[in-house]
């Protein structure tokens, strides 16, 4: 307990510090217009909460962004068993996920407006930047098993299960959760700014959009808290669901 507290309080002093910056910028500036203070934000995002459209407008993009990562993760792991079995499968496609990398997100907005529908192109959006960071670690951790455990394997003929479970996970878990780590949140980031270009019904993007159009500087601001918030609530939930898992998962194989 008093170790989390010492981890907590570092944290709490910088929040409190730049939200002091902030009170201070929006009361030299005295327009809430142009910047809204702490207390108007926060004011207006209770009241936003208040309403059953707020929760069902978070809901979907959630849903959204969610299904775009959960794709990417499958694909991803998928794929770089594949390319690290085949050398071949590898040089073909380790340039295509250079280019996606490469390639701004409104680039690939635009581009796929032309053949997608708005409610469906957030989920592609939020794949495509996930996909190649989550290809990436995994094939690392894949390549970077230890060759003597291998070797142990084979020749004590251990079956492919007891490899991928004692060996394999093992090796690819730390590299898995940095991956997850970074697409957490440059997923949550790409599915909402799709959103924001494409404006679909019911979601957190069209707020943000609608809010700029009409000058609810406040509202805006609001939206966009939310954005952060819900991003950090999903990095730890899901985060630390993969530890639990994990850590019970080595427990019944030790």
């Amino acid at each position: 307990m008093k170790a989390s507290l010492r981890k907590l309080l570092p944290a709490l002093g910088v929040t409190l510090f730049w939200l002091a910056v902030w009170f201070l910028a929006a009361a030299l500036v005295n327009k809430e217009l142009l910047l809204p203070s702490p207390a108007q934000v926060l004011r207006c995002l209770i009241r936003l909460a208040g309403g059953a459209g707020f929760w069902i407008t978070v809901f979907r993009s959630i849903l959204r962004v969610l299904s775009g990562i959960l794709a990417a993760v499958v694909l991803g792991i998928l794929l770089a068993a594949l390319t690290e079995r085949s050398r071949l499968c590898k040089q073909l496609l380790a340039p295509l996920m250079t280019l996606v990398k490469s390639t701004p997100v409104a680039s690939f907005i635009i581009l796929a407006l032309i053949w997608l529908g708005r409610d469906i192109l957030p989920v592609v959006i939020t794949g495509l930047m996930v996909l190649p960071v989550v290809w990436a670690n995994v094939s690392a951790g894949i390549a970077g098993q230890d060759p003597k455990l291998l070797e142990m394997a084979a020749v004590y003929r251990l079956g492919r299960g007891a490899v991928l479970r004692h060996i394999t996970i093992p090796s690819v878990l730390p590299f898995f959760r940095s991956a997850l780590s970074s697409a957490l949140g440059l997923g949550w980031r790409a599915g909402i700014a799709a959103e924001v270009l494409t404006v679909p019904p019911l979601s957190i993007g069209r707020q943000i959009y609608e809010s700029k159009l009409y000058l609810e500087t406040t509202e805006l601001f609001a939206w966009t808290l939310t954005v952060i918030l819900l991003s950090l609530l999903i990095e730890r939930v899901l985060l630390r669901l993969v530890r639990t898992d994990f850590r019970k998962g080595g427990g019944r194989h030790a």
